[in-house]
């Protein structure tokens, strides 16, 4: 069973969500998707060990999801980017590495969406409906900004990204043993 794109997003959803668990009929509408499209992602997930299995609630496995982010995605599922265009920020454009890494003159990486604020160059998301369930959950949006940053992100970005994350993942990791 191969892994996805939107089961990394359904996951790092989940990491977002803390020990809260909501269905997937909740989780589906959160991330507009459907629920046999959130069933499926945690099922595959589970099957690749980034989730632990039903016992444990379907929780993420943060060891395995941190060496798979920092050392697998870029190659799994490799940034790609287009042309100048309107959408969200993301990468080193958005928070919270845009507070850690000084601005160029280069157009920051925006995922396309045509109600997004920013201009710059697009860089497709995990999953396509990545821009309107980020701009519902601040800290699932920046979750998956560090993750940009990791696929996309020149060595110091990527170095700064990963740092953040794993910090984040860590957390995540005690609050869920407490």
């Amino acid at each position: 069973m191969a892994l996805k794109p939107q089961d990394v997003y359904v996951v790092l959803k989940l990491v977002a969500d803390g020990s809260r668990r909501a269905p997937y009929s909740c989780l589906a509408l959160e991330l507009v998707m459907s629920p046999s499209e959130v069933h499926a992602s945690v099922k595959r997930a589970r099957a690749s060990g980034l989730l632990h299995g039903p016992d444990l609630q379907n929780r993420p496995n943060i060891a395995a999801l941190e060496e798979f982010l920092t050392h697998g995605l870029k190659y799994v599922f490799p940034a790609e980017r287009g042309e100048l265009t309107r959408g969200v920020a993301t990468s080193y454009g958005a928070s919270p590495l845009r507070a850690l890494i000084a601005p160029t003159g280069d157009p920051i990486p925006v995922w396309p969406y045509a109600e997004g604020k920013q201009r710059g160059i697009s860089l497709a998301p995990l999953y396509k409906t990545a821009p309107m369930a980020a701009l519902r959950d601040q800290s699932f949006y920046e979750l998956l900004v560090l993750t940009d940053a990791l696929r996309d992100g020149r060595v110091r970005e990527r170095k700064i990204a990963e740092t953040e994350l794993h910090r984040r993942l860590r957390a995540v990791h005690a609050e869920s043993k407490s």
